[in-house]
């Protein structure tokens, strides 16, 4: 196996061998048991030539049942082989993809957001079809093909050295032209991976904006984005398919025409001297195709598995990129305090989102985080939720630095609601309990505290949501999106303008349920500024440029009439 250049490709490598190695073997055995099938026949056909012209009634009767001997056992290696083969890459494939899927869930949620989706979709799609096809097919194919290669000059060489070194010689022409256009191929392979993965990503780019698309009229201009996009992955892939068929081309013609005639010229003069027979001739001629096969297949199949090699080092490298950050694990429960101290981000440098910012969030209170647009609200939330190390200050939990805490102890501990929830075309109660099982009396009491009971005595926990929750109202998905949060047990609860897409009297039915919540620490960012909602939190963070411009309770930032009391009053 080649040299790989991403240590992190390793595990793909294995994923395909784990729990698989029985398949593995025995499609390698039944595959080196058939190469000398087409050997033997080609034997039998010489044979067979040669007592026609002795006229030896009695050998050719023998010769035929060995013949029928020799296919029956063919054809049951190449139904064994078959078997072995489709039960190894099936469960080959179904690992690899596990694997991948695997890595990506470990990685941050805000790492995750960074990223293109459309790559991901591309390299478990597109790319699989590839590395199916490229590396674990045509792996077996290579071997089958280099044994009968040298099997066959084996079997030539024992009839007549001569021949064979001419055969040798006049193989060299394919052989240069393919591996001299293989590397090539290789390239161009890479190129369409890249240019399916734009493709995907403009594609479902152009699919989720449906909406916006229609309700401005720009169909022409969506129209010719994907034109666009599908024209240059349809240029690259024409480029692939063409040096696939030169290359073909190029070897067939310098193969099977130039070498199969001149062995067969110099194969007749031989017999015409009397150095060997007419059925050697036939034997050395129908050889030839297995001398040229490997030549045309093997340089290209050579070139198709390196390029799959490249696709599973670019997932590696996809699924790599910014890993979940390893740590310290922390105790699912906040005990004493979040403390925020002198911390100060900027997403560019020298460009601080927030600056010298301190806090401290209590365990079981409620927390309002308001502000104007760009004051840092959601900010906040990200580095509460470690989405970045780069801050300057601290941020700790019950004194444990964030930077040092495992992420995955860190969501154990707090859950993030945004304005967009995501439902999957699935039942409620799947949607709810994100497909685990849990107790019923869990469950109920999850849907009770969430104010979803109505909404199950109406339609029951067996009423599909719909793509995205389509069937579900606004208000409606961000209870199940609470219930959910309750269900985990997450003693924090983090809600980035989780109302904002509903209308006044769901946003304040969703966010008064949310704050009646028991035991939790909830930390709102908001930009409904409600009086009957603000009275119930237990303190106002007042964010401005970054900075807490002030904090207090509702009635203590009213009395002081500053920004608080500005922002309040423009939003009456």
């Amino acid at each position: 196996m080649s040299k790989r250049k991403n240590p992190a490709a390793r595990q793909y490598y294995r994923a395909f061998y784990q729990n698989n190695r029985l398949c593995f073997v025995l499609t390698l055995l039944f595959t080196i048991a058939l190469f000398p099938s087409p050997l033997v026949i080609s034997w039998l056909i010489g044979a067979i030539i040669d007592v026609i012209a002795a006229g030896d009634l009695a050998w050719l009767g023998q010769t035929l049942i060995f013949a029928v001997i020799i296919v029956s056992a063919d054809i049951s290696l190449t139904i064994a082989n078959c078997r072995a083969r489709s039960s190894f890459i099936h469960r080959a494939l179904a690992q690899y993809k596990s694997l991948a899927f695997k890595n990506l869930s470990e990685k941050s949620i805000s790492a995750f957001s960074r990223e293109n989706t459309g790559r991901y979709i591309s390299v478990l799609t597109n790319d699989v079809n590839s590395v199916e096809e490229n590396y674990l097919k045509r792996s077996f194919a290579l071997v089958y093909q280099t044994l009968i290669f040298f099997g066959t000059l084996a079997m030539m060489f024992w009839y007549s050295p001569a021949l064979t070194a001419a055969t040798i010689v006049l193989s060299l022409f394919p052989l240069a032209a393919s591996l001299l256009m293989g590397k090539e191929l290789a390239v161009r392979e890479k190129a369409v991976s890249d240019k399916n993965e734009v493709f995907v990503s403009q594609l479902k780019d152009l699919l989720s904006g449906f909406s916006v698309i229609k309700s401005f009229k720009a169909e022409t201009e969506a129209q010719q984005m994907f034109d666009a996009a599908n024209r240059d992955v349809e240029e690259h892939k024409r480029r692939r398919y063409w040096w696939d068929c030169l290359l073909i081309t190029m070897s067939q013609n310098l193969g099977s025409e130039l070498l199969q005639f001149s062995i067969f010229f110099l194969g007749a003069l031989f017999a015409i001297r009397g150095d060997i027979t007419a059925g050697t001739v036939l034997i050395f001629v129908n050889l030839c195709n297995f001398v040229i096969q490997p030549i045309n297949i093997v340089p290209q199949y050579w070139a198709n598995r390196k390029a799959a090699q490249a696709l599973i080092e670019k997932l590696a490298q996809v699924t790599e990129e910014n890993a979940g950050r390893a740590g310290e694990p922390i105790p699912p429960a906040l005990d004493e305090a979040i403390i925020l101290d002198s911390v100060t981000f900027g997403y560019e440098p020298d460009k601080p989102v927030l600056q010298d910012l301190t806090l401290r969030l209590e365990p079981g209170k409620k927390y309002a985080v308001v502000g104007g647009s760009g004051s840092g609200k959601s900010t906040l939330l990200n580095l509460l939720m470690g989405a970045y190390d780069s801050y300057g200050g601290s941020i700790t939990i019950d004194g444990r630095e964030l930077r040092e805490v495992d992420t995955d102890s860190l969501y154990d501990l707090m859950s993030l609601i945004g304005q967009s929830v995501f439902l999957f075309d699935d039942t409620i109660r799947n949607n709810i309990t994100m497909f685990r099982d849990f107790p019923d009396q869990q469950v109920d009491d999850a849907v009770r505290r969430s104010g979803l009971s109505d909404l199950l005595a109406q339609r029951g926990e067996g009423y599909r949501c719909g793509e995205n929750g389509v069937a579900l109202s606004g208000g409606e998905r961000q209870r199940v999106s609470i219930a959910r949060c309750l269900l985990r047990g997450a003693p924090v609860l983090l809600l980035d303008e989780a109302t904002a897409a509903l209308d006044n009297q769901t946003a304040f039915a969703v966010t008064d349920a949310i704050l009646h919540l028991d035991g939790l620490t909830r930390v709102v960012v908001t930009h409904r500024l409600d009086a009957a909602l603000m009275e119930q939190y237990d303190e106002i963070i007042v964010l401005r440029n970054g900075r807490v411009q002030e904090r207090g309770s509702f009635d203590r930032l009213m009395e002081q009439k500053e920004f608080f009391y500005s922002l309040y009053t423009l939003s009456a």
